[in-house]
């Protein structure tokens, strides 16, 4: 088979994030198939840019063949993002012709997050004779109206709306990260027998390989907590608001005089705000790190007594979660502390940890005390359940055949 797969922000193992596009196509080339991953050459979330000479760039990444568009850059969620968007899309438009007669693709994926590029993946797919599937990430434009505020007559919203429309009516297969959206997806024109739930993954190679060493201050910093005699709740990702960060800390403040060291690790926009507030309520049981390298992951992780992660309390969460960070915690064996109310509960699901309401300090700091009553052995139980689980339901191997047979 030959997979056209348009994500705009997708990475790679040499760009970091997002990484599922080249997970899945990587597994669907070791399977025999073709695939080319069509991409914007900036996106927000990736470490590494690529490096474009002209309008387009083709190159091979581990088996996967990539092809870059050039788009400007920008920052934040403004106007600039906006125009990087349609740079792409119409940059797919223009090409869409040249993809259909040169690639041949018999399935073509629009997976870019926001649903215009359904537009001209079904050009691409009409001219090709190709099976159209819409792959959904988070549910735009709902996301930019309930996350970020803006009104359903705004312009974008208005034209994020026709093309999530016209993905529902149009696409052969739906296919989507989040389990709980298929009332949503139905009341926008969804036929029922389309959908197909794929959640995200890991890549079991990367945890079957002896761990990659930490940074030496890192290392250092952890041991040193660990000589004192704490317990060490960890966080390990993005310091942004969705993360509630600012939840964890009330936690640590009320368990100032326990042996408990809360320790946040990576970066993001919120940490210098969050490092601010630290010092200034004298919160001296946490400690920030500097970001590790993905394939250092493992190996910080097997420090953390308890794995928190938490979110903010929001409606969208209805629909479920799939988050990445999660996925490494369970493969970590690590026991987890979730806080969040979402449709879906893959933490009691696993039976690998403690969920509990998000944006509730005192309930943050409830869970942290009754994971840390147990013995270790139950600990440890507790994260091989979790480990059992991802293996199980969340490689991608598993993930990759599912989504190919949900397209057949």
């Amino acid at each position: 088979m030959r997979i056209l797969y348009i994500n705009h922000y997708a990475g790679s193992i040499q760009h970091g994030m997002e990484f599922r596009p080249f997970y899945l196509a990587r597994e669907w080339a070791r399977g025999g198939h073709k695939v080319q991953i069509i991409a914007a050459s900036h996106s927000h979330i990736r470490a590494k840019q690529p490096k474009l000479d002209g309008d387009v760039l083709n190159e091979s990444i581990d088996g996967v063949d990539y092809r870059w568009y050039a788009t400007p850059t920008y920052h934040g969620n403004g106007v600039g993002r906006v125009k990087n968007m349609l740079c792409f899309i119409w940059a797919l438009w223009r090409d869409a012709g040249r993809m259909a007669q040169e690639f041949k693709p018999d399935l073509v994926i629009a997976s870019s997050t926001y649903p215009m590029d359904l537009w001209p993946a079904r050009r691409i797919a009409k001219l090709a004779r190709a099976k159209l599937v819409f792959e959904v990430h988070d549910l735009w434009p709902l996301s930019p109206m309930e996350l970020g505020g803006m009104s359903k007559w705004h312009p974008f919203i208005m034209l994020a709306q026709a093309a999530e429309n016209h993905a529902y009516r149009h696409a052969d297969v739906v296919i989507s990260m989040l389990p709980k959206v298929r009332e949503h997806v139905e009341l926008h024109g969804m036929a029922p027998h389309k959908l197909h739930i794929v959640p995200n993954g890991i890549d079991p190679d990367e945890w079957s390989v002896q761990p990659t060493s930490l940074p030496t201050a890192t290392m250092d910093g952890l041991a040193k907590l660990k000589a004192e005699g704490y317990a060490i709740v960890g966080y390990a990702g993005t310091h942004g608001v969705a993360n509630a960060l600012g939840t964890l800390l009330a936690a640590a403040k009320q368990m100032h005089h326990e042996r408990v060291a809360f320790v946040l690790v990576g970066g993001g926009p919120e940490k210098s705000m969050l490092q601010r507030r630290v010092r200034a309520e004298g919160l001296s049981n946490v400690s920030f790190m500097d970001p590790v390298l993905k394939e250092q992951i493992p190996s910080l992780l097997q420090w953390f007594d308890v794995a928190y992660v938490g979110f903010q309390c929001q409606p969208l969460f209805r629909f479920g979660i799939a988050p990445n960070k999660l996925m490494d915690y369970m493969m970590a064996g690590r026991p987890v502390l979730m806080a969040i109310d979402a449709g879906n509960d893959p933490v009691s699901e696993a039976g690998c940890g403690l969920t509990v309401k998000p944006e509730d300090p005192q309930a943050v700091a409830d869970g942290v005390r009754n994971l840390l009553a147990l013995s270790p052995e139950l600990r440890k139980a507790m994260g091989q359940r979790g480990r059992t689980f991802v293996l199980e339901n969340h490689t991608y191997p598993v993930l990759a055949q599912r989504f190919l047979e949900a397209c057949r």
